[in-house]
C-alpha cells in the first residue's frame, strides 16, 4: 500500500524565518498535533497541587483535547487518568472539582468504581443474576483500569504525560529552564482563583505570543505608558529544552533608559496623557531575585509560568480545534504573602486574563491573525528579526525560530521538504 503523504510534508520549510500559515488553519495537521505532541514525548501542566489540599480531591481538565482527571489519594500521592470509562467511554468526573468522600470514583452510566490511580475496583453484576448473563467467567476488573498518564511534580505544580518511555521532567526541561523556573516557585504555594476565556484562534498563535517580546510594548499601551515593560529597558529571551521550544522572556527597570523611540510620538501604545484614577495598581512590592517586572516563561506545549509586577500566574493553553482554544489562569501567591502583599497579588491580577490591562489585547491579536489568515493560508509568516545566540535584546524573534525549529522536527518533516 503507497504510503499517504501529509499535508505537512507538503509544505515549504526551507527558510526557517517564515512559517507556512496553513499550520494555523489544517485540520489534519491539528489532528497530527493531539499524536505526535499533546500525546507525545512531552510534559504537560494540569494542576497546582494547591487545588488538591484534601484526600480523594480531584481537578477535570485536559492534556491537549483529551479530557484527564487529576487526583491526590490518601498517600499523597498524585495521579492522572484520562476521564473516559473503561467500559463504554462515558465520562467518569463531570464538575471542573471535587472530593470523592469514599475514595472511589463511579461512572453513572453503568456504575463501574475506580480508585483515585484509575485501578477499577468493581463492575455491577460481574457475575450476571441467578446463573445467567454476566461477563465471561475469566473476566477481571483489575484488567480494566483507566488510562493513566505518568506523573510529576514541580515547586508545587503537576506535571503528566502520556509517555511511557519518553524523558524525565527534569531532563525535558533542561537546567536552565528549571533553575529559572525555581525563581518563580520558590515557597509554598497558594491557590488563589482562576480565570477563562475561549479564544477564536490556532493555540499555536498564543504560543508564539508569549515568546514574541516585540510584540509587547507595541500592542499592550498599558505595558509601554506605565513602564511595566518596554522594548528599550533591560532584558532578553532565551530558548530552552531538548528542542529549543521553551523560552525565558524576562525584562527590568534601568538607569538612563532611552525612550526616544517612544517620544516620538509614532508609537500609539506610548501615550503621557493617558492617567489612571487609582494607581495602586502599579504598586510593586519587591521579592524575586533578580528583580523582573516581566517573567514569562514558556513550557512546551501548553504552559506558561508568569510573574508580572507581583501578580503570580500558570497560564494552560488547552486547544479546542485548529482555530480555538481556551486559555486558563490559575493565580498563585505563597503561604508566607503578607495580607498587604497579598492584597497587592490580587489588586495586579486585574493587569492580566480576558479583561486584563495588559493581556486583553493578546487574544484579540490572536484572532486578528487568524481571521486574515483563513481565506488564504498559501502564504507565510516572517520571523526574522534578531541573530540567533543574541539573547540580551527585547527586540528579537529568535526564540519564534528556535520554537518552529522544535516543531519541525518533532512533527517528523525535513528542512527540504
Amino acid at each position: 500500500m503507497t504510503k499517504q503523504t501529509r499535508s505537512i510534508d507538503t509544505l515549504d520549510w526551507s527558510d526557517v524565518t517564515k512559517v507556512p500559515f496553513q499550520v494555523y488553519t489544517d485540520e489534519e495537521i491539528y489532528k497530527l498535533e493531539q499524536e505526535l505532541i499533546f500525546r507525545g514525548n512531552t510534559w504537560s501542566f494540569v494542576a497546582l497541587e494547591s487545588e488538591l489540599l484534601e484526600w480523594f480531591s480531584y481537578k477535570t481538565t485536559f492534556v491537549g483535547d483529551v479530557p484527564v482527571v487529576v487526583t491526590r489519594d490518601d498517600k499523597e500521592q498524585f495521579h492522572a487518568w484520562v476521564n473516559r470509562c473503561s467500559h463504554r467511554g462515558a465520562e467518569v468526573c463531570r464538575k471542573r472539582h471535587g472530593k470523592s468522600e469514599d475514595g472511589t470514583f463511579t461512572c453513572v452510566y453503568h456504575q463501574w468504581s475506580f480508585d483515585a490511580s484509575g485501578e477499577c475496583l468493581s463492575v455491577p453484576f460481574r457475575r450476571g443474576h441467578n446463573g445467567k448473563g454476566g461477563f465471561p467467567k475469566d473476566f477481571k476488573p483489575s484488567d480494566r483500569p483507566l488510562q493513566q498518564l505518568k506523573v510529576e511534580t514541580l515547586g508545587g505544580l503537576i506535571f503528566a504525560s502520556f509517555s511511557d518511555d519518553g524523558p524525565s521532567l527534569e531532563k525535558y526541561l533542561d537546567p536552565e529552564m528549571k533553575k529559572m523556573m525555581g525563581r518563580v516557585l520558590c515557597k509554598p504555594l497558594v491557590y488563589l482563583g482562576v480565570t477563562r476565556q475561549y479564544i477564536s484562534a490556532n493555540w499555536k498563535l498564543y504560543t508564539e505570543n508569549t515568546k514574541d517580546p516585540y510584540h509587547a510594548s507595541l500592542l499592550h499601551l498599558f505595558h509601554a505608558t506605565f513602564g511595566v515593560y518596554r522594548s528599550t529597558m533591560g532584558g532578553g529571551t532565551q530558548p530552552g529544552g531538548p528542542l529549543g521550544m521553551h523560552s525565558l522572556l524576562s525584562a527590568y527597570t534601568i538607569e538612563n533608559e532611552d525612550k526616544t523611540e517612544y517620544e516620538k510620538g509614532d508609537l500609539r501604545t506610548y501615550d503621557t496623557d493617558i492617567k489612571l484614577m487609582d494607581t495602586s495598581v502599579l504598586r510593586v512590592t519587591p521579592e524575586l531575585e533578580p528583580v523582573f517586572t516581566n517573567h514569562i516563561q514558556s513550557i512546551f506545549p501548553s504552559m506558561v509560568l508568569q510573574q508580572i509586577h507581583n501578580t503570580l500566574a500558570v497560564r494552560q493553553i488547552l486547544p479546542k480545534g485548529v482555530n480555538q482554544f481556551e486559555l486558563i489562569f490559575h493565580f498563585f501567591g505563597y503561604e508566607d504573602d503578607t495580607p498587604e502583599l497579598r492584597s497587592e497579588r490580587i489588586r495586579q491580577m486585574n493587569l492580566v486574563g480576558p479583561a486584563g490591562y495588559i493581556s486583553m489585547e493578546d487574544g484579540e491579536a490572536t484572532e486578528l491573525v487568524q481571521n486574515a489568515i483563513k481565506g488564504d493560508s498559501n502564504h507565510h509568516s516572517l520571523m526574522a528579526m534578531g541573530e540567533d545566540g543574541d539573547e540580551g535584546t527585547l527586540l528579537t524573534e529568535a526564540v519564534l525560530r528556535s520554537y518552529w525549529k522544535g516543531y519541525r522536527d518533532i512533527m517528523g518533516v525535513s528542512k527540504a521538504s
